[in-house]
């Protein structure tokens, strides 16, 4: 019978992930590290987060920093051992269902709450859509983002050097690995025009046009971007606004797992004309310095882009979409600068060995 099982754990402090051995007792969840640290959790202090059904991975966090365990449990081995193990604990941990269970029981949840929801904040109750987002399905957001960016890249050809296609996969597993793991997989899209524009659609996906690529002077300036907009996709902003933008009728369609009956040409034309909140963007700038500095990259390549798109906004304000739809530009690089002092590490180069003003120019002459 198998006692221990293989996870990662994250300290709640840091974004360092540390490879474990867990072991359910009937004490709690005993934890032992690499180097022989071994510690427990009381079953009474942890939450299951994840791992309801069968295929998905096990997601436990304690406290309020929080600490969190992430555990791979393809045949439900662990939930079973978990439960077993925890059987003095009054239920606390879900059992490993079906599938098909699974998902009836989140659409019915999912359809009765949305639809509570929806009708309050039709009747004018706008913070509401905040805990109708909440409860959108990833899938649901995953699709629409896929063809919102067909629909944007439909009269545009796309940069598909694979050497560019190589760097950008680089780049966004930097970002993505030093941080918390989240439901979603990032795709980045290079749309070939001059325009100087990103922006970042539902479920994890992400276009940079043309002009924007060949303003950066390294790779850390395009993580600079990338983590900006990595941000608002975990922070669910682009589906916020979508959610503001639909009826009740729709909003029940994306409860029963439809698309919400909005075309990928209206979705594009919302994501087109969005303007975050200043808060929104700051959240963005935020967490996007600071997964920049989880993933030990130079901090300042964040702030040269953005100084960069600011200069350039004086030369050519037509082509600046991305300035245009990110107001206070000014405050924001000052706040990414202070941010950026508190980095005590030593920058990891990104992508080493690499020509970068080749990769930034493979849509269109040096």
């Amino acid at each position: 019978m198998k006692l221990d099982w293989d996870g990662i754990y994250f300290d709640g402090r840091s974004a360092r992930r540390w490879p474990v051995a867990v072991r359910p007792m009937t004490d709690g969840l005993h934890i032992t590290l690499d180097d022989r640290t071994a510690f427990s959790w009381p079953y009474g202090e942890i939450r299951q987060i994840q791992g309801v059904y069968r295929g998905q991975q096990v997601r436990l966090e304690r406290g309020g920093t929080p600490e969190t365990l992430v555990i791979p449990d393809v045949d439900a081995e662990f939930l079973t051992a978990l439960n077993h193990a925890a059987s003095g604990a009054g239920g606390r941990f879900q059992p490993p269902m079906r599938t098909s269970a699974w998902v009836t029981q989140t659409l019915l949840a999912g359809a009765a709450a949305i639809l509570v929801a929806a009708i309050l904040y039709l009747w004018g109750f706008p913070a509401l859509a905040d805990f109708v987002t909440a409860r959108v399905p990833v899938q649901w957001e995953e699709q629409l983002g896929q063809a919102a960016v067909e629909e944007f890249t439909r009269q545009t050809d796309r940069c598909r050097d694979p050497r560019l296609a190589t760097a950008l996969e680089k780049i966004t597993g930097t970002l993505t690995e030093a941080w918390t793991p989240s439901p979603y997989t990032f795709r980045v899209t290079v749309a070939d025009a001059p325009v100087i524009n990103a922006l970042a659609a539902p479920g994890g996906s992400i276009v940079v046009y043309r002009g924007l690529l060949e303003k950066t002077r390294a790779p850390e300036e395009l993580a600079g971007v990338l983590a900006h907009e990595i941000q608002h996709v975990l922070h669910r902003d682009a589906t916020r606004a979508l959610v503001r933008e639909m009826s009740v009728k729709a909003l029940l369609n994306v409860a029963t797992g439809g698309a919400g009956g909005m075309t990928p040409l209206q979705v594009a034309g919302i994501l087109a004309r969005l303007r975050y909140s200043r808060e929104a963007e700051a959240a963005a700038d935020r967490d996007g310095m600071r997964m920049m500095e989880a993933a030990h990259l130079d901090p300042q390549g964040m702030i040269h882009i953005y100084q960069t798109l600011k200069q350039e906004a004086g030369r050519a304000p037509h082509a600046m979409a991305y300035i245009s739809t990110h107001p206070d530009i000014d405050d924001r690089i000052a706040e990414l600068q202070r941010l950026a002092q508190g980095a005590t590490y030593t920058p990891v180069p990104l992508l080493p060995g690499v020509r970068w003003d080749t990769i930034a120019h493979t849509c269109g002459p040096m």
